[in-house]
């Protein structure tokens, strides 16, 4: 029989490479969109909608996904998930109009709902003092947004974007038959509560869920929407073809998804608050810099018209956006650490709503980044709506930590 130990971690190390298999399929529009929306015609808002439809899905699975979780356990849920992702993906090859995509996208964005179900049960392995590093771990799962932008392009190089969904289908296959082999089950992790749906929905209406729900919008759903947007973002704004504008956009993602272990070391140490705080801050300035549209003026001087042009290079760009990246990958795992450390008994339902709030953010950030660019003409409107966004968690944890901050230096 294996040991308690081995099992920790095998559980560990096969839900991660599921997660991120998961992850890759559910990120798949960010580079599979483009050669889509050219052969559609599509507008900057129909590719946000395009690219955005699965994480819609596989968000709002996260809830009853985590209480499938707590109730039977994350081995046979995930297993099962990923079996019926499967279909879908396949088909996606077949479809030829613009609700086509939609309508397969919302079945392949199940795969979405994956971490709601890795997140309670992995944690439930660990001890509290390590829970923050193994769902760190497990969460670094997210680098398969940056996976999908380093195997697609060059599948749609050589074979055609059609080839893409054909070998993902048989790349989740096989990651589920893995999965199932080398995890294993705690009757023990079961949670035998009877609460319904709408009892869990009502997690909300708690000041400190509903706080998490807004800090994980920020720092996931918008590491969701720049997975999704910054491939075309390079594409339109320095005119990269698909290939280097995939991988410089893997710059942002790799970090965002391997160093949230780092996130949930960090937390562990330091503690969540502080670990979120930093992280607020750090993507408050970047994206205040990110903000500034390239900007060509004149001026009149006593020798005439002076121009200037103000904006950020390439080189800048990606620097700002790898140091954002760094910044929503710890945040992911602090935000965690929250809810690990104030609903130790309710983590899967909990997860599944504060996910919701994440992936819903996902699901509306690149819709609105393509409206603002049709509205404003600016591309850089999409990290000034993100700007504004950090700035409400800032003011929100300001107030909500302060009471508490006072009271413990009363102490």
């Amino acid at each position: 029989m294996s040991s308690r130990a081995y099992k920790q971690y095998a559980v560990l190390a096969s839900s991660t490479v599921a997660f991120t298999v998961c992850f890759m399929i559910w990120m798949m529009f960010a580079v599979l969109g483009i050669p889509i929306k050219q052969q559609l015609g599509l507008s900057e808002t129909q590719f946000g909608i395009l690219a955005a439809t699965p994480v819609l899905s596989g968000s709002l699975i996260r809830v009853p996904l985590g209480i499938w979780t707590d109730r039977f356990g994350g081995r046979i849920v995930l297993f099962v998930l990923m079996l019926a992702c499967v279909v879908p993906i396949y088909a996606m090859q077949f479809a030829t109009q613009y609700w086509h995509f939609l309508a397969i996208g919302l079945f392949v964005g199940l795969a979405g709902g994956s971490f709601s179900v890795g997140t309670p049960y992995v944690a439930r392995w660990f001890r509290k003092d390590q829970q923050g590093m193994a769902m760190g771990v497990f969460g670094a799962g997210n680098a398969g947004s940056s996976l999908t932008k380093l195997v697609a392009p060059g599948i749609i190089a050589a074979a055609g974007w059609q080839m893409v969904p054909t070998v993902y289908a048989a790349i989740m296959l096989v990651t589920a038959i893995l999965f199932w082999v080398f995890s294993h089950h705690d009757p023990q992790h079961l949670v035998s509560s009877k609460v319904s749906l709408g009892q869990q929905l009502a997690l909300m209406k708690n000041p400190a869920v509903l706080r998490y729900c807004q800090y994980y919008s920020v720092v996931f759903g918008g590491y969701v929407a720049l997975a999704l947007w910054m491939t075309k973002y390079y594409v339109a704004e320095y005119g990269f073809d698909i290939k280097h504008a995939a991988f410089l956009a893997a710059c942002f993602s790799l970090p965002g998804g391997v160093l949230r272990a780092l996130g949930g070391w960090l937390s562990d140490r330091y503690g969540a608050y502080k670990v979120t705080w930093g992280v607020m801050w750090a993507c408050w300035v970047a994206f205040f810099i990110l903000s500034y549209p390239q900007t060509h003026f004149i001026i009149q001087t006593v020798n005439g018209p002076q121009g200037f042009d103000i904006g950020l290079n390439a080189t800048w760009f990606t620097l700002l956006l790898f140091g954002v990246g760094v910044a929503m990958a710890i945040g992911k795992a602090s935000v965690f650490k929250f809810i690990a450390d104030e609903f130790p008994d309710n983590i899967g339902a909990v997860s599944g709503v504060v996910g919701l709030a994440g992936g819903l953010g996902g699901f509306l950030l690149p819709i609105l980044f393509g409206l603002l660019v049709d509205l404003t003409g600016v591309r850089s409107s999409s990290f000034m709506l993100l700007y504004g966004t950090v700035c409400v968690s800032l003011v929100w944890m300001h107030f909500s930590f302060k009471p508490v901050a006072l009271a413990a230096a009363k102490r």
